[in-house]
């Protein structure tokens, strides 16, 4: 199958000639091996037992073998690591090393940081823009730099369209299959997370089921910040002996290791006149297609709103689908940019503001999310709040939805679909 080219290939033509190691650190399934292999004279996969043990057998290998090489599923031989960078200190030609992973180290594993010598790349699932359905009429870095104030364009995206984009996924191996062999790999996408990639990471998994159901439970949170507590009262309901908060906040840990929550976390401004915001994270796998088989609602049922969330919220599931969809697109286009991502709320719930881009200026883009085909002055509410206690320092406003048409408002909020934003 040919190579779809990812936003992260730009950023690594322009950085890997340069540094001497790049990890690109992601899910399982996400594209790193492809796009690193892109690049890579040598492939040395890990999870390969001869290759493992070879490497195990002699870590100077990475540096013996041609270079630029690829060093997929690192984490399963931790000590690699240290050995790059030793290399790295020796010699920091750039373009020698990458490194793929899809797991952090696991506890108890003392390694060096790293600083300094290997860089670290986060890597997502497909982003819209990346699947190919729609040329973007309006770039994301255009408008972090100031440089978009014309917003046009036309999209033919309806909202069975997006519905299906978020069933489908952004795994680039399993979104092209049929529907049932899809909803098959995605089951077996989190069975093995259970089964596999958890004990590989360090945690013994005692309660399989215990550990599903919470996760089902997270991920009919998505686009909430419902408490941790909440969310285990759902998994648990009528349990005696539900997991204790101790058990659960390791599940957590252990599934962020291994990317598989991908939260984004509340925007705390340095010198911005905001107070009692929360710092409760957005609850997010790192792909929505996950969180609608785990709660098992289909395409029909979205459309008709079925679905459950841990909180009172407004808005279907769908909406908070869409939403996951969306931050998962904007957190592949502000990390092209050097730019950083997280949501506002207000303590009392009195404001809040889906994503915040934030620039390494500190100045920023407010985004609002929104499941419809139509803005209205109440959507805006939000974003003209915030407008008004920046200032200069808010780039742009912009809300996303799943219309027709680019425009900005007399207002001067920018109206985008999602098909037609990219990086």
């Amino acid at each position: 199958m040919a190579y779809r080219r990812r936003i992260v290939d730009d950023t690594l033509d322009e950085l890997f000639p340069h540094l001497a190691a790049i990890a690109l650190e992601g899910a399982k399934g996400v594209g790193k091996t492809a796009t690193a292999g892109q690049r890579a004279t040598t492939v040395l996969s890990l999870d390969n037992p001869n290759t493992r043990a070879a490497v195990a057998g002699n870590l100077d290998l990475v540096t013996q073998v041609p270079l630029p090489v690829l060093i997929d599923e690192w984490q399963l031989e931790p000590y690699v690591w240290d050995r790059v960078r030793r290399a790295v200190d020796a010699d920091g030609t750039g373009g020698q090393f990458l490194l793929a992973g899809s797991a952090g180290v696991a506890p108890g594993i003392r390694l060096h940081s790293g600083a300094g010598r290997i860089v670290s790349m986060p890597m997502r699932p497909l982003s819209f823009s990346e699947r190919g359905i729609q040329e973007p009429t309006v770039s994301m870095r255009a408008v972090l730099a100031g440089e978009q104030q014309e917003v046009t364009g036309m999209s033919d995206v309806n909202l069975p369209a997006y519905t299906d984009e978020v069933l489908r996924s952004g795994f680039p191996g399993i979104r092209d299959l049929p529907e049932r062999a899809r909803q098959m790999q995605l089951d077996s996408y989190v069975a093995r997370i259970v089964q596999r990639e958890l004990p590989e990471a360090g945690l013994t998994v005692r309660r399989p089921g215990s550990l599903r159901a919470w996760l089902t439970a997270y991920a009919a949170a998505t686009a909430t910040t419902a408490a941790y507590g909440t969310i285990l009262d759902a998994a648990t309901p009528g349990e005696g002996d539900k997991p204790t908060r101790q058990t659960v906040g390791v599940y957590r840990e252990h599934l962020r290791r291994i990317f598989i929550l991908d939260p984004v976390d509340a925007w705390i401004p340095a010198f911005a006149p905001l107070t009692r915001l929360t710092r409760a994270p957005k609850h997010h796998l790192v792909d929505p297609a996950l969180a609608a088989r785990l709660v098992g609602v289909g395409k029909t049922g979205l459309l008709r709103g079925d679905g459950t969330r841990v909180s009172a919220t407004t808005g279907t599931w769908l909406g908070a689908l869409f939403e996951s969809l969306v931050a998962q697109s904007v957190r592949v286009y502000a990390e092209a940019a050097d730019a950083r991502v997280g949501h506002l709320r207000t303590k009392n719930d009195t404001h809040e503001i889906d994503l915040i881009v934030e620039r390494g200026d500190l100045s920023c883009l407010a985004i609002e999310v929104k499941l419809a085909d139509t803005v209205s002055d109440a959507d805006v509410r939000h974003l003209n709040w915030l407008h008004e206690q920046l200032g200069d320092r808010l780039i742009d406003r912009m809300v996303i939805y799943t219309g027709t048409f680019a425009y900005r408002r007399r207002d001067g909020v920018a109206v985008v679909p999602l098909a037609l934003l990219g990086p």
